[in-house]
């Protein structure tokens, strides 16, 4: 499936597997361990994508961004909005001092959505669970 092209996710096989996946991002969100929101369009009450912090540092003063959207609604703006939405609220509302967001180094669309929002690629950092990835930051002003 196009839309876990650069994720290292395995697609649910059925719909045991999604209910799985929904109610693990339920139980984390419950036990506070993840933010997870679902994007749509006013017009289209549909889920089209999502977005979340989640892997936050034990101080709580860092997280990660993580999201992806249906690729027919790529390139209109939805993802700028739901970014935008979520670096104001880690910063402003969780007191957040970096969101760090990890890309596949193949991935143009997501790094120019993170340059779009001033992250910084850290060129001395490496994820060392998926070396094709880039680490990219952003700091609190």
């Amino acid at each position: 499936m196009e839309i876990n092209l650069f994720l290292h996710r395995i697609p649910p096989k059925n719909s045991f597997e999604a209910l799985d996946f929904i109610l693990n991002i339920k139980r984390k969100t419950l036990n506070k361990e993840i933010l997870f929101f679902g994007i749509s369009c006013r017009t289209q009450p549909q889920l089209l994508g999502t977005i979340c912090l989640w892997n936050f540092s034990e101080d709580r003063e860092i997280a990660e961004l993580g999201y992806e959207l249906l690729p027919n609604y790529h390139g209109k703006g939805l993802m700028s909005e739901a970014v935008a939405f979520i670096l104001k609220f880690g910063f402003q509302q969780l007191n957040l001092k970096k969101i760090e967001a990890f890309t596949n180094k193949d991935n143009v669309n997501s790094i120019a959505l993170l340059g779009k929002f001033n992250f910084i690629l850290n060129e001395n950092r490496k994820d060392r669970n998926y070396p094709e990835n880039s680490i990219f930051e952003l700091h609190k002003i």
